[in-house]
C-alpha cells in the first residue's frame, strides 16, 4: 500500500494546490539523482543552443535581454526558440519523473537506473512526439498570450504515453482534456507552477551572475560563459521540478476525476504496475 503520511509523495487521494506543489518536490527530492543529471545535461545543451541566437541579437547576461528596441523582432524569436526548448526539455525528463510518481503512488520507490532504462518506457514514442511539441510551443510563443494556453494544455502528454499506455495522438488529446477538467484545474496549476519557477530562476540566476561579478570573479572574457553555466545549474533544477509537478497533476486528476484510486485499491494482487495504470478502454 502506498504511504499516507504527511511526507507521502503521492498519497492517493485528491490533493490540495499546495500539497501538489509540496508532492512535486518531494518527488523531485527522492529521485534527484535520476532527474538532475538528465536535467543538467538537457540544460546544457539548451544553453549551447541558444548562445549563437543571443550574440546574433546582442543579447547578453546576466539575463540575456536585448538592448536596444531594434532588436525586438528577433529578440522576439529567441523567446520563442526558449519557450520550444524548455517544452521539450520538461517532455523528455517528463518520462523517468511520471514513472517515479506511478512507483510512488503504488508505495514503491525506483532506483535511478529503473528510471533511466528504456525497457517498456516508452522512449521512442516520447521523442516523436518531442519535436512537435517544441514546434507547437514555438508557434505559441510566437503568437504572444497563446503561449499560457500552449504550455497549460500540454502538460500531461508524456505521462499520457508513459503511464496511460495511450498512443502518441490520442496522447496530446487526453492531455488537453486532463488539463481542462475540473474548471481547468490542471492547466492552471501547470501555469502557476512555472510562474512560481520562473521567478526563482530569475531570482537565483540573477543574484548568482551579480555575486560572483561582484566579488570579481567574472572578467569580461568569462561573463557569457559563466551566465551560461548559471542559468544551466538553474534551469535544470526548475526543469525537473515542473517535469515532477506535470506527473503528480496528472495522476491526481485521474484521482480526483476516474477514481484512479479506487480502481487501484480494488486491483488483484499481482497485477504488472503498466496495467494498472493504463488506462481501460
Amino acid at each position: 500500500m502506498p504511504e499516507t503520511g504527511p511526507t507521502a509523495v503521492l498519497p492517493g487521494r485528491p490533493l490540495t494546490v499546495g500539497e501538489l506543489l509540496d508532492s512535486a518536490v518531494l518527488l523531485l527530492r527522492g529521485q534527484a539523482t535520476a532527474l538532475l543529471p538528465l536535467a543538467a545535461a538537457l540544460a546544457v545543451g539548451e544553453q549551447l543552443l541558444l548562445l549563437p541566437l543571443r550574440t546574433a541579437v546582442g543579447a547578453s547576461p546576466p539575463l540575456w535581454w536585448v538592448p536596444d528596441l531594434g532588436g525586438l523582432a528577433p529578440f522576439w524569436f529567441l523567446l520563442g526558440v526558449g519557450a520550444a526548448t524548455e517544452a521539450m526539455i520538461i517532455m523528455l525528463l517528463g518520462n523517468p519523473a511520471t514513472r517515479a510518481a506511478g512507483n510512488a503512488l503504488l508505495g514503491h520507490r525506483a532506483t535511478a537506473r529503473q528510471l533511466l532504462r528504456p525497457t517498456g518506457a516508452r522512449w521512442g514514442a516520447t521523442a516523436l512526439l518531442c519535436p512537435l511539441v517544441g514546434a507547437a510551443m514555438l508557434l505559441a510563443a510566437l503568437l504572444g498570450p497563446a503561449w499560457f494556453v500552449g504550455f497549460a494544455l500540454l502538460g500531461a502528454v508524456t505521462p499520457a504515453l508513459v503511464l496511460d499506455r495511450v498512443g502518441p495522438l490520442r496522447a496530446v488529446a487526453r492531455a488537453a482534456i486532463l488539463a481542462l477538467r475540473v474548471d481547468g484545474r490542471g492547466a492552471a496549476l501547470r501555469v502557476l507552477g512555472y510562474l512560481v519557477w520562473w521567478i526563482i530562476r530569475v531570482g537565483l540566476g540573477w543574484g548568482l551572475f551579480t555575486g560572483l561579478s561582484t566579488l570579481g570573479l567574472v572578467t569580461a572574457g568569462w561573463a557569457v560563459a559563466v551566465a551560461t553555466l548559471v542559468w544551466a545549474a538553474v534551469n535544470a533544477v526548475a526543469y525537473a521540478a515542473l517535469a515532477c509537478l506535470d506527473a503528480v497533476v496528472h495522476l491526481e486528476t485521474r484521482i480526483r476525476t476516474e477514481g484512479l484510486d479506487i480502481h487501484l485499491s480494488r486491483a488483484p494482487a499481482g497485477v504488472p504496475q503498466a496495467a494498472l495504470l493504463a488506462v481501460r478502454g
